[in-house]
């Protein structure tokens, strides 16, 4: 882990775009299906991995109730597992899983961090020596988790997925009570998310109001948005990212093959070359300068000429007097011989 690297990355003033590989449920229920994904990810040098860490009893119940069943709240995608309870039991990682590939990812210097979604689950972080936690939209409600968190005085990026402004502002409040680390995430909370759900001009909002870093938690299928996003301000992109070709893994299928990684982060990087900074946007260089026009010579001119557009014209390249001077030096005399092609000087010229 880098030293300092969260300071950075939630610093309101970075412009570096950090590009979070979200590791989820994309592990096929297996444990050497997920370590290559890993080592992938550790071959993509990717910027920081997120590991999601909790169990089917702590984050639901097992219970086959109305309120509990899966397509009564629209995630048609994952009906088949019946219940939530069913959903998180396919989802899971196991946590002795995420303890042996946190040691390799420390060992190669790879920046990780964890959703947490209950108090077990950051105790567990904890010895892991997690240095950071995300606290997922649906938690968002969750104050006294949110305040546990918060209580441990680690880096916080918060999503707003299935938040209000009024749960937003209370989950910040909560964490302001231990300190001002935090980052946010504006979210769409679909699998996938599509264009008409995504609302990204409010990342210019969150990040007035809360004067924090902000970014955008990507759930669409491609990189458009995550791309555009940085145009209003998103320093860190969350998307999730799975084996190629896995198609059976929980999440795979709203997820990017992690070969895709590094050109996602590319483009991220050209958007930030794109976008520059206002206050450069009417520098120009001194070649840029040299190529414009000024006034030159156009015929031989003899001492005591007079400057008439027969002899002098506003032409390329940018060496000789600025155009705006043109009308001023017509019906002057020149001090002294001038040649064709000359550039003309204010010295030149009798006033």
């Amino acid at each position: 882990m880098k030293r300092n690297y969260f300071k950075k990355v939630l610093d309101p003033k970075n412009k570096e775009v950090t590009l979070i590989c979200e590791v989820s449920g994309n592990h096929n229920n297996s444990f050497s299906h997920l370590k290559k994904l890993i080592n992938q990810v550790i071959k993509q040098k990717v910027d920081l991995v997120k590991f999601q860490v909790y169990k089917p009893e702590t984050i639901t119940l097992n219970a086959k109730s109305k309120d509990f069943i899966i397509s009564n709240i629209n995630i048609n995608k994952w009906s088949k597992h019946k219940n939530l309870y069913n959903l998180y039991k396919k989802g899971y990682t196991p946590w002795h899983w995420i303890k042996r590939l946190s040691k390799i990812l420390d060992k190669k210097k790879i920046n990780w961090f964890a959703s947490a979604f209950d108090k077990s689950s950051v105790d567990f972080m904890e010895k892991l020596n997690c240095k950071a936690y995300k606290i997922a939209s649906p938690e968002i409600t969750d104050t006294n988790l949110i305040e546990y968190i918060a209580s441990k005085n680690k880096p916080i990026i918060l999503s707003t997925g299935m938040a209000d402004k009024y749960d937003l502002d209370l989950a910040v409040k909560c964490i302001k009570k231990y300190h001002s680390k935090f980052g946010i995430l504006k979210c769409t909370s679909k699998y996938p998310a599509s264009y008409d759900d995504l609302n990204l001009l409010t990342i210019k909002k969150i990040k007035k109001k809360y004067k924090c870093a902000v970014g955008f938690s990507d759930h669409t299928l491609d990189d458009l948005a995550g791309n555009l996003s940085v145009i209003y301000g998103s320093t860190i992109i969350e998307k999730h990212f799975k084996l190629d070709g896995d198609q059976n893994s929980i999440d795979s299928h709203f997820s990017v093959p992690i070969s895709k990684y590094g050109e996602i982060r590319k483009k991220l990087n050209n958007v930030l070359k794109c976008i520059g900074d206002e206050d450069n946007g009417f520098k120009i260089t001194k070649d840029q300068k040299n190529s414009r026009r000024s006034i030159y010579v156009c015929k031989d001119i003899k001492k005591n000429t007079k400057l008439t557009t027969h002899n002098i014209k506003s032409i390329r390249p940018g060496y000789g007097l600025h155009p705006k001077f043109l009308n001023k030096v017509l019906g002057k005399s020149v001090k002294k011989d001038i040649k064709y092609g000359s550039r003309l000087t204010l010295k030149d010229i009798k006033f």
